[in-house]
């Protein structure tokens, strides 16, 4: 993709992903046959009740799981290891409160056995694009939680990952600061051309950032269906008053209305 200097980007497929835990009760299933598709520079949100299995789903995506049944490709290539050309991002910032913000961004290259003084002035340059210059060398416990989370943004955003994948990062976070993240990602990933896939169970946020959502049953998690959200872009929250988002929100209100039969915690 044009002005990309990362990894090129390559669409990301499950087939048949099936997922078994084992329990003292019996053998629960998480995830029943999955198909999804990620092509490059897409958005998809993925959107469905507490328990359905989404986040074990992204786990699998990211090659930090491994399903009972069926694959994960990217590309030609199988994912059978944590995917390193993967951006990932969790509802907890997870940051180390010992290093500075600059040094939170910059730890995936330590541990991966690189050198970080090549990476420093891209990690700046990102701290830039969410207003956080002025707090590189500031420590996690002296910023907000949105703070926080534009950093965990940064971190994994730094090597230039063409895939993003994000599991409910902003679940969180109050109201506003929610809506406020939603409009610097939807313009982040425009202007880096980055594929995302975003799990959240907020209806208006899964419509506001996606080309596509797709909606999932609940356990044993299976795709229920999709909805896509061919809405100009860039997107701010004055859309969300449009007749078009209304009528998609609404749709897909009633598809997860059909399918919900209880709620229990996510596997």
């Amino acid at each position: 993709m044009t002005g990309r200097t990362g990894p090129a980007a390559r669409t990301l497929r499950a087939t048949g992903v099936t997922k078994v835990f084992p329990s003292p009760e019996g053998p629960i299933t998480a995830l029943d046959g999955v198909d999804l598709t990620l092509d490059p520079g897409e958005f998809v949100s993925v959107l469905g009740p507490s328990g359905c299995g989404k986040s074990t789903m992204l786990a699998i995506l990211a090659g930090l799981d491994t399903p009972t049944k069926g694959q994960v490709m990217v590309g030609e290539r199988a994912v059978t290891e944590p995917l390193l050309e993967a951006g990932v991002m969790f509802q907890r910032d997870l940051l180390l409160e010992w290093r500075t913000c600059e040094d939170n961004i910059l730890l995936q290259f330590q541990m991966r056995g690189l050198p970080t003084a090549p990476y420093r002035e891209r990690a700046r340059e990102l701290l830039e694009m969410v207003g956080l210059t002025r707090f590189a060398r500031r420590f996690p416990r002296e910023l907000s939680g949105g703070m926080r989370q534009r950093v965990a943004l940064c971190r994994a955003l730094v090597h230039r990952p063409p895939l993003l994948l994000m599991d409910e990062p902003f679940g969180a976070l109050d109201a506003l600061t929610r809506e406020s993240l939603n409009v610097e990602l939807g313009e982040l990933a425009a202007r880096t051309q980055t594929s995302v896939l975003f799990v959240t169970h907020g209806i208006d946020e899964a419509a506001f950032l996606a080309d596509r959502v797709v909606v999932m049953s609940p356990r044993p998690g299976r795709i229920a269906g999709e909805v896509r959200v061919d809405l100009p872009r860039p997107r701010s929250m004055a859309v969300r008053e449009e007749p078009e988002f209304v009528a998609r929100t609404g749709r897909l209100r009633r598809m997860l209305a059909e399918r919900e039969q209880g709620t229990v915690a996510d596997v």
